[in-house]
Formats: C-alpha cells, sequence, structure tokens
C-alpha cells in the first residue's frame, strides 16, 4: 500500500494545469490569478493630508505661532495656490497637500478665530502626511498565482485594472454510488440510506473553486455506471463515491478499466479511506472515493482539495499542517497513518488537541463537531498529555 504522501505524488502527476480566462474584477472573488496583476498608477497619486488640520510650513510649526488661513483643501478638491510663510491652509483627510506647506497640525491641537488660527503647546513629531507612491507606484505588481480574497480585489480595484487573468474553474462531476443510496427528501426503503457525502464533498470543491455537478446515483449494475460515467466524460476530474472496494458489488474499478481507465493505485495506508483509487479515464482524473461518509469527507481533505488546488495553478501541496499540543494520552498507532478526528481548544503557546473517543468512519455527528484531523503517522508510539503534534485544520 502506498503512503499517503507517495499517493499525493502520484495524483499530482495526473492533475493538469487548466486554461486561463479574462474575467471583470467584479467575478474573481475567490478565483486564482494566473498573470500577475500590474498597477498602472501611483497610490497616493499626490502628498495627501492623514488628518483633519491645518497645512502649514515646517518654519512655522512651533508653540503659540499666529497664522492667517488662506483657504481649504478637500479630497477631491484641493487648494490651488501655495502656503507662504505665516500662512495655512484649513486640511482634510485625504485632501492634497499643498505646494510650500510641509506638514499638518491637528485640529484640535490648535485654536481658530475667523482666519486666524493659534498653535497650542502640542506640537507632534509627526508630519501627518501621507506621501505619493506610499502604498503603490505604477508598475508594482501582485504576483501570480494568488487565490484572491475580499482585500486583494480592493487593492486590484485600486490599482486601477478593471480585468483579471485568471485559471479556469475545474469541472468536478461527483457520483455516489450503491442499490442502498437515496437523494435527501426521498423515503428510503427498509435497506436504503440517504446519500450525504456527495453533497459535503460537493460544498467543500465549492469553496476551492471549482465548478460541481452532481450527477444522478450510480446503481450497482454495469450499465448504470457506464451510463452515469458517461455524464461525466467532459469533466476536468471525475469523484465517484463508493464501490471501489473489492467486493462482489464494488464494481467501479472494474467498468472504469473496461472504458479505459489508467489506473495509478489503488489502496492507501491509512485510515479511515483505506479503498481509495486513482487514475485517468480518458480526458479525466478519476479519484475513486471510499463509500463510507466520514472516510470521503477525510479523503476529500487529504487529497480531492490539493488536486482542486494543483489544477488551478496553486502549488501542488498536501493539506496544510500545524502543531498543537495533545489534551490527553493516546495509544500507540499501527501500519496505516490515522486521522482521528479532533478537537482543539485554546492553549499556552501552542492550542490543546483532544481526539473524540468514538472515531468510526460512520459517524458524520463527530465529525460536526470536530475542528481538526490528528495526525498520527504510521508506528507511532504511545503519547502522553502534553507532547506536541500535528494535525489538520477542517
Amino acid at each position: 500500500m502506498l503512503t499517503v504522501d507517495e499517493a499525493l505524488s502520484k495524483l499530482f502527476a495526473l492533475c493538469p494545469k487548466l486554461e486561463v480566462e479574462t474575467v471583470p474584477l467584479r467575478r474573481a472573488a475567490g478565483r486564482v490569478l494566473a498573470a500577475d496583476a500590474v498597477a498602472r498608477l501611483t497610490q497616493p497619486p499626490f502628498a495627501a493630508s492623514a488628518m483633519d488640520g491645518y497645512a502649514i510650513r515646517e518654519a512655522d510649526h512651533s508653540t503659540g505661532a499666529r497664522l492667517s488661513v488662506i483657504g481649504e483643501a478637500a479630497a477631491g478638491r484641493g487648494f490651488a495656490g501655495t502656503v507662504g510663510p505665516g500662512q495655512a491652509v484649513r486640511i482634510f483627510t485625504g485632501a492634497p497637500v499643498p505646494g510650500g506647506a510641509e506638514r499638518v497640525v491637528l485640529q484640535e491641537d490648535v485654536t481658530r478665530e475667523g482666519d486666524t488660527m493659534t498653535l497650542g503647546d502640542r506640537l507632534e513629531a509627526g508630519a501627518n502626511i501621507r506621501p505619493a507612491g506610499q502604498d503603490f507606484r505604477v508598475g508594482d505588481r501582485l504576483t501570480a498565482p494568488k487565490r484572491l480574497r475580499p482585500a486583494d480585489l480592493g487593492l486590484i480595484a485600486a490599482m486601477n485594472v478593471a480585468e483579471l487573468t485568471v485559471t479556469r474553474r475545474p469541472v468536478v462531476a461527483l457520483i455516489a454510488t450503491g442499490d442502498e443510496l437515496v437523494m435527501p427528501g426521498e423515503a428510503p426503503g427498509p435497506d436504503q440510506i440517504v446519500a450525504s457525502n456527495s453533497f459535503a464533498l460537493a460544498a467543500m470543491a465549492e469553496a476551492e473553486g471549482a465548478e460541481v455537478r452532481l450527477l444522478p446515483i450510480a446503481r450497482d449494475t454495469e450499465a448504470s455506471l457506464r451510463y452515469t460515467l458517461s455524464l461525466a466524460a467532459d469533466a476536468d476530474m471525475i469523484v465517484t463515491i463508493g464501490g471501489a472496494s473489492v467486493g462482489d458489488h464494488d464494481i467501479v474499478g472494474r467498468v472504469a478499466g473496461d472504458l479505459g481507465l489508467e489506473r495509478a493505485f489503488w489502496r492507501i495506508a491509512m485510515r479511515p479511506g483505506k479503498p481509495l483509487m486513482a487514475g485517468r479515464l480518458a480526458g479525466s482524473v478519476m479519484l475513486g472515493l471510499p463509500g463510507n461518509p466520514v472516510s470521503s469527507i477525510v479523503c476529500g481533505h487529504l487529497f480531492m482539495l490539493p488536486m482542486i488546488r494543483a489544477m488551478q495553478g496553486l502549488p501542488a501541496r498536501a493539506a496544510p499542517r500545524q502543531r498543537a499540543r495533545l489534551g490527553q494520552p493516546v495509544a500507540a498507532n499501527g501500519p496505516r497513518e490515522h486521522y482521528m478526528r479532533a478537537r482543539l481548544r485554546p492553549g499556552a503557546g501552542l492550542p490543546e488537541i483532544v481526539p473524540f473517543e468514538r472515531q468510526d468512519s460512520a459517524l458524520l455527528s463527530i465529525l460536526t463537531e470536530a475542528d481538526a484531523l490528528l495526525v498520527r503517522p504510521i508506528g507511532d508510539g504511545p503519547r502522553v498529555a502534553g507532547d506536541e503534534v500535528e494535525y489538520i485544520a477542517i
């Protein structure tokens, strides 16, 4: 059996980098930037006041100085003249600093009577002026590849860039398999359950930027599975759920093989999720997840999401791991890497992590309470409370 890292390496080798497209800035949230965004102007384009107050010359910045107020500067409406000796201009935050002025004194630090203002005894060291280009200058770049966050879009808009080159969204086709499944809202028969994995995996994939197609449930017949796979023929990634083990009714590998699947691997030394299959089917990457709900979702975090990120041009990396301290002892681990559902608690320095007592791969209720997967390496010995360990946030 492959290790998780070995499986990821093979999966990344299957993932093509998708084409790029140009989208308006308003539609770029969450997309992956594929070409640098280049500033078309300087921000601020002029020296601007950082406060409401009065623009004066440095030589007049002294306690008790009496200055003549000769005009006003506001954001979007500057003062056209020049500040001379003994003069001041009333100025508001964001307004251009007029010529001749070298600092802005705060309005609360002066007194004013008519057109005369007098400086008080509080003299600030700072000039309260934002220099031109303080934020960015023409030609500065936001570098690709990068997942675009709201703050990134604000910066790009300020750069006066209206369109962006981004990677096309990967199309992911999700196929649940099994005679035992019905869709939510339907009445299950005495031997059936409601299909749940698809909805969690679809939400996870969409949050990573994929376009998801939730296809009809494939029944445990070759004809049904062939038909459903045909509906996914143009997807970038086909994710099947269930049917990838070795039971009499687990036919995904056999049918996909008949259709030309180039299998990369079948089993992984991990739990939950040992029966995991991957390969290439025609023009699509195929990932066969286990049918147990927790197993499929954990494998989604470990394999499906890193693949979706890589297809969009982001670095081909495993799910990021962080450090925590065990809140209770755990027994020695066996020959498969174990991803234990766990809860994080605030701690001094590192957070504290406590695995749930029940780790059955069918317990979705436990998974909804978990906010981390405690990573237990292969053959890891028993651990005591306070030991430093790795986890994956979920």
